[in-house]
């Protein structure tokens, strides 16, 4: 089933994206719809795959996780399969994801402070080469998505 994403869609999907706790009412007045026919556009958008889930996003720090980082490996020979399985068993990754380039892996993990980094940093170099990126503040994070123009 395909459904077309208009504008109204698009702000139904903006609002979500700031606010998936948002009423159907309050998105109606955002975008000049009723509740139901709010209602109705999201189930469609969520039986076609468009709206794969909705997540709480929660604050690391508050929750003893003071350094973040993004590592890239780049796998030793015959060792990226074996890490794409253990790599999963790894608490402190929030995103990991297969790349092109120089390196085969890139993470984006989450850390309590250095000493614990150089202990994730031990368990990585079993499979291949590492290198480390600290975030030291987000620019853009969690960013709305938006229908790009095709001009």
């Amino acid at each position: 089933m395909n459904i077309k994403v208009d504008e109204l869609s698009l702000k139904i999907l903006q609002c979500l994206q700031k606010n998936a706790r948002i009423t159907f009412v309050e998105i109606g007045r955002e975008v000049g719809l009723t509740s139901p026919a709010v209602a109705e556009r999201v189930k469609k958008m969520e039986d076609v795959g468009i709206i794969e889930n909705y997540k709480t996003i929660i604050s690391h720090s508050q929750l003893g996780f003071q350094l973040k980082a993004m590592i890239t490996v780049r796998a030793f020979v015959g060792k990226l399969k074996p890490f794409l399985e253990v790599v999963k068993t790894f608490d402190e990754v929030l995103n990991c994801y297969r790349i092109t380039g120089n390196e085969n892996i890139i993470m984006e993990v989450v850390l309590k402070d250095q000493f614990h980094l150089e202990k994730f940093i031990d368990k990585l170099i079993t499979y291949g080469e590492t290198r480390t990126h600290i975030v030291l503040s987000d620019v853009i994070s969690n960013a709305t998505v938006v229908k790009q123009n095709n001009s």
